[in-house]
Parts: C-alpha cells; structure tokens; sequence
C-alpha cells in the first residue's frame, strides 16, 4: 500500500510570501458594495460583517482585495477573540475526526496556524517574520500533536520565501512545532507564481514520490485548490487578506 499522508498548509503563521507583488491587506477609507453602491446597508454594522465574512469564508466573495471599512474593528475583534479560537478549534476537530477514518498505513500530515498581524509592505513583513516568534494557534498545534500520536506523516507547505528557512524553523520550534517530513519554502523558481499553482505543484511533487494526500488545511482557498488536491481539505477561517 502506498504510503498515506495528510499535507497542511504551514502557510501563514498569520504571514504570506514577499514573492506576491500586491499588498496583502488593504484597509481603505470607504469602502463601496457591489450591490449597494457607496449607499450604506441599513443594519447593524456587526450582523452586515458577519454576513461578510461568512462570503468570504465559503468563498462565494471570490477575489476580493480589502476588507470593508465599517468591519475593520468587527475583523480584528473576531481574529484576536474567542470566536476565531472557536472556529478553528471545531474545523481542527473535524479534520481529526476525519484523519481517524483512514487506515494509515506509514504515516500522516499537517499544521496551520494564525494569528492578528497588521501587514502592509514587504519590510514590515520580513522585519516581523526575521521576529522568530509568531504563535501558534492553539487548535492547530493540538491537532498537529494528534496527528504525531496517529502516526500521521506532516508536511509543511508555505509561501514563505526559501531565504527565510532558517528564521522559519526557528519560529515553528518557538511555536511548538517539530519533527515534520518535509518543510516547502518559495525557491527562485516558483517566483512570481500564484499560490494556488505553486502549492499544487508541490503537492504534485509528493504524489509523485508515492504518496497519497488523504487531508489538507489552509486558511487560503489557494492552500487547497488547483490539482494534486488532497481527498479532504479543511479551510481554517481568515477574513484578513485573500491570496490567489
């Protein structure tokens, strides 16, 4: 039988890669619906953001490139409260209940982990990555435990930049992180590549040394479409930036 994995994507830490051009996240000043026009949705700001965020989490929003300007406080509020750690905690536990049905027969894979982080440009970024000391989220590190008691192989897969490995590593071992198969960092080559080929290949990769992806996680539509796509994917939820 060939080796099973569950691959998830490492991906964020809360972070993304230097290698994308386009700003991250954009906070603008106003912020105009494609329905209503610059006129104001007359509700209240919080049930209008929830609604939001539940299209941008199903990804019925598709590409979408700032968050709302009236739900910037409803988006760090819920990143840095106990509904975010809720919700990842319930999709981290149906990815275990779903790891638990498959028949392992070598090992298995995964991790991701968020945190609230005001990214704006590739200095800030790489300054706070260079930190070494990005959380992990407290849902994710205990399924990445779960996953090493069911004998799960883990591979990690990020957009971070190959330059950036060993600040990586540092930061994974400061988060609680270890003995992972395999770590994929951006090389020269995948430059200037959207997330969601530059992971497939990768995933493709593994596949074709033999192994099965039976799961994967991400917080990025990117981290689980595009082909060599796992048997089950997970979307941890992030309404902070999208990344195609």
């Amino acid at each position: 039988m060939n080796p099973t994995h569950y691959v998830v994507a490492l991906l964020t830490l809360g972070l993304t890669t230097t290698s994308f051009s386009q700003s991250i996240i954009q906070l603008p000043t106003r912020h105009r619906h494609p329905l209503t026009g610059n006129r104001r949705i007359r509700a209240d700001d919080s049930l209008y953001c929830a609604s939001w965020r539940f299209s941008v989490e199903t990804n019925d929003a598709g590409a979408w490139s700032s968050i709302p300007a009236r739900c910037q406080d409803y988006v760090k509020e819920y990143v840095s409260g106990d509904r975010y750690l809720s919700d990842s905690d319930v999709v981290a536990g149906e990815s275990l209940a779903f790891i638990r049905t498959v028949n392992v027969s070598a090992e298995d894979a995964g991790f991701e982990s968020d945190k609230w982080s005001e990214i704006f440009d590739s200095n800030t970024f790489n300054e706070w990555v260079d930190l070494a000391e990005a959380p992990a989220l407290p849902a994710s590190l205990r399924f990445y435990k779960e996953l090493q008691e069911l004998g799960v192989t883990i591979f990690l897969l990020t957009g971070r930049d190959e330059f950036q490995r060993n600040v990586t590593v540092k930061n994974l071992a400061y988060a609680g992180y270890s003995n992972w198969e395999r770590l994929f960092l951006r090389e020269p080559s995948d430059e200037g590549k959207l997330a969601t080929l530059y992971k497939s290949e990768k995933r493709l990769q593994i596949e074709d040394e033999g192994y099965t992806i039976q799961g994967s996680s991400g917080d990025q539509w990117s981290d689980l479409q595009g082909f060599a796509v796992a048997k089950r994917s997970f979307k941890l939820p992030n309404p902070m930036y999208y990344i195609a």
